[in-house]
């Protein structure tokens, strides 16, 4: 069976056992503070598990997406050193929600390996949950028995806690499971050594393929565990080790998921693959080429899904996997141009079928790729310098290099250990670990630090009949379920009567705040770019101001600093909540003109142009999107012309609820690549013939509202990712009208000109023939002070010494200086330089080349010299600067050089 039968042959299993397949989640995690990538099946279904949501049906399955290179579950490190660990994979499984239980699933799982995909019954083990003590869970009887009917007991293992019960993290839904491993091993090695020992002890050839996890608790921040409402299933089936196991494969990177990417690189690189005819973990070829096919799928799906790589939070994740496979092919494989970015389209066009958001995308994808390998390999040169640099003779203390510089080239540069250590082995040195790992532990405190945050388990009010409403009246409704947060009422209202649900405190750097739930809600939680409400919670005497409302997993939480919270709940927990109106009809102006100017992007640029992310707050709307060029200023004027036309027609908003996705999409919608849709959806209209959007957030009812619209600036965030900002309503009025005032001071400036533009032009082109005019004589002056300064050169001790104060215009002329006097030296030389610049002392220290081999630095030098003027600087071994603030202290700078040298 191929990779593609295999898939298939899963979901169509599982659709016959009365299961809707939905489509995979994007890999970057929405609304969840606890991921940061999809790293399991069950992820975009926590909610569920939770009992925040209603799942679409009580029986899903699907082929999920999934990344694992961050926090508790990271396999980056090992990935291309084994046959089976990977950062993204496929991720098969079948969910119950509230439905059947362990009978049904174990008993699928084993009719599905067995008769559908024929492996052989001998050779696998099952394990099941043996209990724990500490957090009061029994053996698992249950699965045991289940197990027995279909498996020998000699083949069924017990499990402790940390193999046999999955937790997503330190809080959320957890269980008992039972795991399903398999045995790919040669019969030899089978006669020899039983498989039932190798179970969980990391064997490439014994490995799990199926885990069923039995959701039956949720971890709390205490670490206490708590029963879920219902019981529930969520299974996991990684589906390369599938196919590896069904295809016959002793290496997950041996079946066809991964050997289309892996010719392809062996044809780019002429090199070949599995030379040895068995997996090799020290054949760096190998390796390298295993780890640009994993990677690839990595980093092309995550650009795919709208994250791009940057240096901050889940960009650096995505930019640290390219450059390690960048790093990989550089070194082992002699790519030293762009290479990834060309195996883009195969990957593209294989998955195709599966998940077609690479596909529709591929030549932009193809090209951040490309750019960001350009970006890089720049990168490694100017680190292999550094390294040259660091390692140069005479050999560091004790033949290693300082942890501190492995540290800097790895972050700095992006080099692994292994390739500093390799670099320096070439050279006859070794690395300084404990230095290097000191200093990565003091990195990783700091980073723990700035994103601490603690927050208590969620408290729940109950809800009694009876209670007291704000109005005065009294409510005997039925409680809320608990959940809570889910009914919004903001499109139709900016108020209402609500009951706080829960509540818990939350420490973060800036101080402790209140996270609170309502069962109704007018306050919209930051999400799809819109900024989220502002406002008021009021109950009698005592009120709560809401500085911010986000979404966590599908809660709206209303975030305030104020204590007056725990008044309110001892009087009751009715409240009424009020937003910030004036506040939220700015951000629905921002909201409604990014969707014009989407619009007028598209009749302008191309159809080309997709949406990479927004933000739409009171003040601004940012829009990013996908553009290989500069927006010019006659494109963002005709922009700007057609969406103020549209404000000026003032066309109504018409928004549909409840739409199919295939008719939404029908109708012209405009849908964003990296978010997911459920099977309905809401419709946002202005004018069916001009802007059409799949979109959940709050609107102008009439394009009029808006205003006026007004770009305030385009740049480059990204290869082939453009940003806009613009401004509407008043600030739009404001910003032209400063325009107007400087129009008005350029043509007083330049009275009897009738076109200022060509005026102003005119005296930039002057002053550039003036500039250029002014280097020539201030270069002939230099040639000058140069031939007198070389008259002034000492010899002490074979070395050409000068030390001599100057008159230069600019510190850049300091520079240029140094480099002609060093030109007309051919012996070893130094030189310090001291000149006033802009009423500042400047001081210049060059060293030759073979004076920085015998171990002088310029850099230290110039920071000796540099505490005479009150000031501080440095540079690199051969030249550095410095500047201060004491311009009397400049002579007695140069008396301490020649003490010095």
């Amino acid at each position: 069976m191929t990779s593609h039968q295999i898939r298939q042959a899963f979901l169509d299993f599982f659709v016959s056992k009365g299961h809707l397949i939905v489509p995979s989640a994007p890999l970057v995690a929405k609304n969840d503070p606890t991921l940061m990538f999809n790293n399991s099946g069950m992820a975009q279904f926590k909610d569920f598990f939770l009992g925040n949501g209603t799942p679409p049906s009580k029986r899903i399955a699907d082929t999920q997406k999934c990344l694992r290179v961050s926090g508790k579950h990271n396999d980056l490190e090992d990935v291309g050193f084994d046959t089976y660990h990977h950062t993204m994979f496929e991720m098969l499984g079948n969910w119950s929600f509230g439905d059947y239980f362990k009978k049904e699933a174990l008993a699928w799982s084993w009719e599905l390996l067995t008769e559908v995909y024929k492996l052989p019954k001998e050779r696998i083990y099952v394990s099941v949950f043996q209990g724990d003590e500490q957090d009061g869970v029994p053996f698992d009887q249950e699965a045991w028995d289940i197990w027995k009917t279909m498996v020998g007991e000699d083949r069924i293992i017990l499990g402790n806690k940390k193999d046999n019960f999955w937790e997503m993290g330190d809080v959320g839904p957890c269980g008992p499971c039972s795991e399903i491993h398999i045995d790919l091993r040669d019969q030899a090695e089978v006669d020899l050594v039983s498989g039932k020992s190798l179970v969980n002890a990391d064997h490439p050839q014994v490995v799990e393929i199926w885990n069923n996890v039995f959701m039956q608790f949720e971890r709390k921040a205490d670490g206490s565990l708590l029963p879920l409402p219902n019981k529930h299933v969520d299974t996991g089936m990684g589906f390369e080790r599938l196919c590896m196991a069904i295809q016959g494969k002793q290496s997950n990177y041996d079946t066809d998921i991964f050997q289309n990417t892996i010719t392809v690189i062996e044809q780019l690189s002429g090199k070949k693959y599995g030379l040895t005819g068995t997996l090799n973990t020290t054949d760096y070829t190998d390796i390298a080429m295993r780890v640009i096919a994993d990677h690839l799928r990595a980093v092309s799906f995550a650009i795919a899904d709208g994250l791009l790589p940057s240096n901050s939070k889940a960009g650096y994740v995505i930019r640290r996997i390219l450059r390690r496979a960048i790093r990989y092919g550089y070194s082992y494989l002699g790519f030293n141009e762009p290479f990834m970015c060309q195996l883009v389209p195969v990957l593209a066009e294989q998955f195709k079928n599966v998940f077609p958001e690479l596909q529709a995308q591929v030549a932009f994808v193809t090209k951040v790729v490309q750019e960001e390998e350009k970006s890089f390999l720049r990168t490694l040169e100017l680190g292999i310098k550094r390294f040259e640099q660091m390692a140069a003779p005479p050999a560091p203390d004790g033949g290693a290099l300082d942890g501190e510089i492995v540290f800097e080239l790895s972050d700095t540069f992006g080099f692994p250990v292994d390739l500093t250590a390799l670099l320096a082995k070439e050279k006859g040195l070794k690395i300084d670990e404990a230095g290097y790992e000191k200093a990565l532990n003091e990195q990783k405190n700091r980073s723990r630090q700035d994103a601490a945050k603690e927050a208590t388990d969620w408290i729940e009010i109950p809800q009694p009949h009876g209670r007291p409403r704000p109005d005065g009246g009294t409510d005997f409704s039925s409680p809320s379920g608990g959940g809570g947060g889910l009914d919004f009422v903001g499109y139709e209202f900016t108020e209402c009567e609500a009951q706080i649900v829960k509540y818990r405190k939350v420490k973060t750097k800036q101080g402790e705040e209140y996270h609170i739930v309502l069962d109704k809600t007018p306050f919209y939680a930051e999400m799809g770019g819109q900024a989220g409400d502002s406002g008021v919670l009021v109950s009698g005497q005592w009120s709560m101001v809401i500085s911010d409302t986000k979404k966590e997993n599908d809660l709206f939480i209303h975030i305030s600093k104020d204590a007056n919270l725990e008044n309110i709940i001892h009087h009751t927990s009715y409240i009424k909540a009020k937003i910030d109106v004036p506040r939220r009809r700015l951000i629905e102006a921002n909201h409604s003109v990014t969707h014009l100017m989407l619009a007028a992007m598209r009749r302008v640029l191309g159809t080309h142009i997709v949406q990479k992310g927004s933000y739409q707050n009171e003040e601004i709307t940012r829009f990013d999107f996908s553009h290989f060029a500069k927006v010019t200023d006659a494109e963002l004027a005709q922009i700007e012309e057609i969406v103020n036309a549209k404000i000026r027609e003032n066309i109504a908003l018409k928004y549909y609820v409840n739409v199919p996705i295939a008719e939404a999409v029908g109708m012209g919608a405009t849908a964003t690549f990296g978010e997911k849709y459920g099977d309905f959806v809401r419709v946002v209209e202005f004018d069916p013939a001009f802007s059409v959007e799949l979109c959940g957030g709050t609107h102008v009812p009439a394009t009029g509202k808006i205003g006026t619209f007004k770009f305030v600036g385009e740049s480059s965030i990204a290869a082939g990712v453009r940003r806009v900002e613009a401004v509407t309503g008043a600030k739009a009025l404001a910003v032209i009208g400063q325009q107007s005032v400087v129009i008005g001071q350029l043509e007083e400036l330049l009275k009897g000109q009738k076109d200022v533009v060509k005026a102003v032009q005119g005296l930039i082109e002057e002053k550039s023939a003036l500039q250029k005019r002014i280097e020539i004589l201030e270069n002939e002056k230099l040639g000058q002070l140069k031939t007198d300064l070389l008259t002034k050169v000492a010899i002490k001790n074979d070395i050409a010494t000068l030390i001599a104060r100057v008159e230069v215009p600019n510190a850049d002329a300091l520079k240029s200086l140094c480099y002609q006097l060093k030109d007309a030296f051919t012996s070893p030389f130094t030189i310090v330089l001291a000149a006033v610049i802009n009423e500042k002392p400047q001081i210049a220290v060059m060293l030759s080349e073979d004076l920085v081999a015998q171990g002088k630095h310029a850099g230290n030098i110039v920071k000796e010299l540099a505490k005479e003027v009150k000031g501080g600087g440095g540079g690199q071994p051969f030249f550095a600067t410095a500047g201060g603030s004491d311009v009397n202290g400049l002579d007695r700078a140069l008396a301490k050089a020649s003490e010095i040298l």
